[in-house]
């Protein structure tokens, strides 16, 4: 099954910027990957558009970009041509572009420097980012428990989050609710309970919709040294998912034990 010079653009650029989900992507059926490659893709620009720029309005301006192509697949309008926008509307529904543009409108957050307002505000931006982007491509591909789905995905949103500590406190943003050794414990712990329950009902993901998941396994090893090392995460010597998972996702891939 071949893709257009779209689809090859969108795996192209997660490549670079999220190589996480393009090993998982990668080792996901043919077909799945017309999926998860525009829907990665889509969450790399939106990612990347606050830190492009060092004023807030550009910044705004490019997730407003991002939020009028979700409108305008939701609403069922012509979608602007767009190597990605394109291939995304070609892939997720109106409700999924709905959703979206909730993870679109959570990235805002990344703009400015404000610290999180509490637990539920930390909670909720890990849902709409990690957990929107999941249950969205476990949707397209087959039948999921929506709960299941999010635990998994927001688990390893909080790992990828932990391992990003560094360059987000040296670009000014305060990105812990509690940097303490002891809160940053804590939060690898929640966030390996969550991943433990999602595993528990691991068969209410079928169908298709593991391939959503396959990079949720790497982020065990590094929530668990998390967990067991506080420390390593200002220091920035967390594992690295992509190389200590390179024997592992092949074993998921055939399984769908994520």
């Amino acid at each position: 099954m071949s893709f257009d010079a779209d689809l090859n653009a969108c795996a192209a650029l997660v490549e670079r910027a999220d190589p996480w989900r393009f090993r998982a992507a990668m080792a996901a059926p043919v077909a799945a990957r017309r999926v998860l490659f525009p829907l990665y893709a889509f969450n790399v620009e939106v990612a990347r558009a606050p830190w492009v720029t060092q004023e807030p309005m550009i910044a705004e301006m490019r997730l407003q970009w991002w939020r009028d192509v979700c409108e305008e697949i939701a609403e069922g309008k012509p979608v602007r041509r767009h190597e990605v926008a394109t291939p995304l509307a070609a892939a997720v529904t109106a409700e999924d572009a709905r959703l979206l543009d909730e993870l679109v409108a959570a990235r805002r957050w990344d703009v400015y420097k404000d610290a999180f307002e509490d637990e539920g505000h930390f909670t909720e931006y890990m849902d709409r980012t990690a957990g929107h982007l999941a249950w969205v491509a476990a949707r397209r591909l087959g039948t999921a428990e929506e709960r299941v789905v999010r635990d998994a995905a927001v688990a390893a949103g909080i790992a990828a989050w932990l391992r990003a500590i560094p360059e987000l406190e040296a670009s000014g943003r305060i990105p812990l609710l509690d940097g303490t050794r002891d809160g940053v414990a804590r939060l690898a712990e929640g966030a390996l309970d969550r991943l433990a329950s999602a595993r528990k009902d691991r068969a209410k993901v079928s169908s298709g919709a593991p391939a959503a998941l396959l990079h949720v396994g790497a982020a065990e090893p590094v929530l668990r040294a998390a967990a067991r090392d506080p420390v390593a995460v200002a220091e920035g010597r967390l594992p690295d998912p992509v190389e200590a998972d390179r024997m592992k996702l092949a074993f998921r891939a055939l399984t769908g034990r994520w």
